[in-house]
């Protein structure tokens, strides 16, 4: 594992260190915007008193933090695979380069000893789970992972509900970041209620402090922060778009990690770039909020 000395050396001084996952790079956002997206995020990180360190697995090697070679390697390469965690030892043994999903992320993360992460929207529960099992490992690594996750909520094309009760057997704490409401990644509302909310990245850190000396720190923690509701896609065209998303799907074939990837695309042709829109703002203000949280969590650790 390759730590950037930038990150490294924020690391060693305690200053505050935001992770970010690479599969929205590669596989998220369409080229050749991704990589100029990329560096927006990071960034964005910046703006809020933190450094960025995007993970990524280059030439075999897992890297925290990139430089603007392997940034720029992971946005154009058509080699890059999308790596979740029980992907990383074999892409490493093998050479080779991927994407870090939400999983591979935290875990890699917090092994370099940092502890808090952005990104656009956690896996969950899918649709019809209780015939196929599909469930992404986003939240079992949580539950066993150390890391507090800035993120939208769960994709709106994945079982809102069935997710959420998944988080809570697991011991994944859920708080809402200025709402009462879990979002629902292009919707700034899901439909769903949450019983914590916090309004400050100070109160915020409070709890990381709690939870280290309490000992639960060595689960996941979510921290749900809502698009803003000015820029979430027309509710009417997300519904729509949607149900024609999930048909479309099932015609095909598409089943398992496929999916979400395809339906990503199918929103993004379907509603003329307006998804790609919201998804590009939520993950720019989902980093500056992580980097406001790690800010304030480093100053009083």
């Amino acid at each position: 594992m390759q730590v950037h000395p930038e990150v490294a050396a924020a690391l060693s001084a305690n200053r505050p260190v935001v992770a970010l996952e690479s599969t929205i790079i590669s596989h998220g956002l369409p080229r050749p915007d991704n990589l100029g997206i990329a560096r927006q995020i990071e960034q964005a990180v910046r703006d809020g008193g933190a450094v960025p360190a995007t993970i990524a697995i280059v030439a075999g090697q897992a890297r925290i933090g990139l430089d603007d070679a392997a940034l720029s390697a992971i946005a154009t390469s058509d080699e890059v695979v999308k790596v979740s965690v029980r992907d990383i030892a074999t892409i490493a043994a093998r050479r080779g380069i991927g994407a870090t999903t939400v999983a591979s992320t935290a875990h890699l993360a917090a092994r370099a000893g940092i502890s808090v992460f952005a990104t656009g929207g956690l896996g969950g529960v899918h649709r019809e789970a209780r015939e196929s099992w599909d469930e992404s490992a986003d939240l079992t690594t949580l539950s066993r992972t150390p890391i507090t996750v800035v993120c939208a909520g769960v994709k709106s094309i994945l079982d809102v509900p069935a997710t959420l009760e998944r988080l809570e057997t697991l011991n994944v704490g859920v708080i809402g970041y200025r709402t009462d409401a879990f979002p629902g990644f292009y919707l700034a509302d899901s439909g769903y209620r949450l019983d914590w909310r916090l309004d400050t990245p100070a109160e915020v850190a409070d709890v990381l402090r709690a939870r280290a000396l309490l000992g639960t720190d060595r689960y996941g923690l979510v921290i749900a922060n809502p698009i803003p509701a000015t820029d979430q896609l027309d509710v009417a065209l997300h519904d729509r778009t949607l149900l024609a998303g999930l048909a479309a799907a099932r015609e095909h074939g598409v089943r398992g990690k496929d999916v979400t990837p395809f339906l990503l695309d199918f929103f993004h042709r379907e509603t003329d770039g307006a998804s790609l829109t919201a998804n590009v703002t939520l993950v720019l203000n989902n980093a500056r909020v992580a980097a406001e949280i790690a800010a304030a969590y480093a100053a009083t650790a």
